[in-house]
């Protein structure tokens, strides 16, 4: 699973950072901030952990990520660009009437792409679902979901907490983008004790290291009667540049083209 060297991990993950700052400003729309806090997450889950064929992206024995929070899209389009699901034609159309990726993801019209989601709350529900479809099947595909912190706060989040604990699927991996959205609204004061009070199996990582990342998922036992598993990832709202980092006025903003070179200009640096 680790047979990446770790700078070659980071100088891939900027430039998905890029890709998704030329992506944004290409459609006039989008979260740069959210999709930084969340593409070295995405990025070590294709990279090191999911079994896919994006050949076939309905292939029968894939594993499963959903994107709950939709509006990190971008990050979720750039990884799926990597492996070949979707092309750059689409990453240049991204936005457009004629195009395919919108400003959250389209299960029926994105390769790759297994909900529709941006609703907030959605998307570990219908992990769920899937997971208990598999469980019932006694098949051994993984499935993960992948929530805003803020996304805590939806009633359906700690519904499907208690029901997949007492299904016992183990097979079912949720990860909390834990960039501190939350506390701009209604403070979580220990997420992990909680998780452990409705049953689940927590781990908590830096959410820029992909090491640690993959060594939690590594130490987890995915059999179909075990805990459900949580790994609360600690990040950054828009980790990876300086200005763009924090719950200040980026969360929607378009660079302009002097910003846009800064951005490129600091992830380039560690190339």
């Amino acid at each position: 699973m680790l047979s990446r060297t770790w700078g070659v991990i980071m100088k891939n993950n900027n430039r998905f950072r890029i890709k998704i700052a030329r992506m944004i400003k290409n459609a006039g729309e989008g979260h740069i901030p959210s999709a930084y806090s969340i593409i070295d997450i995405i990025a070590a889950l294709y990279g090191s952990v999911l079994k896919f064929d994006s050949s076939n992206p309905e292939w029968e024995d894939r594993d499963y990520f959903i994107l709950s929070k939709g509006h990190g899209a971008a990050a979720l389009y750039a990884v799926l660009e990597e492996y070949g699901f979707i092309s750059q034609e689409d990453i240049k159309n991204k936005g457009r009437e004629t195009g395919i990726l919108g400003g959250h993801p389209d299960c029926t019209k994105v390769p790759g792409a297994e909900a529709s989601t941006g609703s907030l709350g959605h998307g570990l529900v219908t992990a769920m679902g899937i997971a208990l479809g598999l469980k019932i099947k006694s098949k051994s595909n993984k499935v993960f979901s992948l929530i805003g912190d803020g996304e805590s706060n939806e009633g359906t989040v700690w519904e499907t907490a208690l029901i997949a604990q007492n299904l016992k699927l183990g097979n079912l991996c949720l990860i909390v983008d834990k960039n501190n959205s939350i506390d701009q609204i209604l403070k979580f004061p220990n997420m992990k004790s909680i998780w452990e009070s409705f049953g689940w199996e927590v781990y908590e990582v830096d959410g820029h290291n992909e090491k640690e990342i993959l060594h939690a998922i590594e130490s987890m036992e995915f059999n179909l009667d075990s805990k459900p598993k949580i790994i609360i990832a600690h990040t950054v709202k828009g980790k990876g540049v300086s200005f763009t980092e924090g719950h200040g006025p980026w969360h929607h903003r378009i660079p302009t083209d002097e910003e846009m070179e800064n951005i490129e200009r600091e992830l380039s640096q560690d190339e």
